[in-house]
């Protein structure tokens, strides 16, 4: 008779049985280990790598020659006073602004900006009517970091190309009111008012 199928000994068979189960599960728990230790896929292991070479690209600088994209700036015409006393001339200011999130260029020299100052439907004034030796000046924006130009006086003369060197006519006051608006290249500024006295 064979023992395998009937064991022997002083234990109940079943309680053999529960043995060579125990011990047969435990062998192949061995068995899958080894197996799983000798032929575990190796393409994936490298998952990190790739995550930090994307961590690396997301958190490279921005070319800072680069153009600025259309809608990415914006101009603001300023005065350093809405109302002005006789004889006091408007200081007039442009300021440049990256509203973006890169950093990019702009030309903002002097070939590219226009002070306008009217009234009513009347162009009394552009910086363009008699401007000499223009210039390009390509500037770097960084986001949200404003720019502004320093201060042009205005002497509240009314300008022409034909009067770049003689002597302009003063323009009419007493509460008269103005408007400035500023052109960079297509780019156009808000309109500011204020009154001379």
């Amino acid at each position: 008779m064979s023992t395998f199928r009937t064991p022997v000994g002083p234990q109940p068979s079943n309680v053999y049985w529960r043995r060579r189960i125990v011990v047969g599960l435990a062998l192949l728990a061995v068995i899958v280990i080894v197996l799983l230790l000798l032929f575990q896929p190796r393409g994936n292991t490298p998952s990190t790598p790739s995550a930090t070479k994307t961590n690396a690209q997301s958190n490279a600088p921005t070319d800072p020659d680069a153009p600025c994209a259309p809608g990415a700036v914006e101009i603001t015409a300023a005065t350093d006073k809405s109302s002005y006393a006789p004889g006091e001339n408007p200081q007039i200011t442009l300021t440049v602004t990256n509203v973006g999130a890169s950093t990019c260029t702009i030309n903002a020299g002097t070939s590219q900006q226009e002070y306008l100052i009217t009234s009513g439907d009347e162009l009394y004034w552009s910086s363009k009517d008699c401007q000499t030796d223009a210039t390009d000046a390509a500037v770097i924006l960084e986001p949200n970091d404003p720019k502004s130009t320093a201060p042009i006086v205005w002497d509240r003369t009314r300008s022409s190309p034909s009067t770049c060197d003689t002597e302009r006519t003063q323009v009419p006051a007493g509460g008269a009111s103005y408007h400035l608006n500023i052109n960079l290249g297509d780019l156009k500024s808000n309109d500011v008012q204020f009154i001379l006295q």
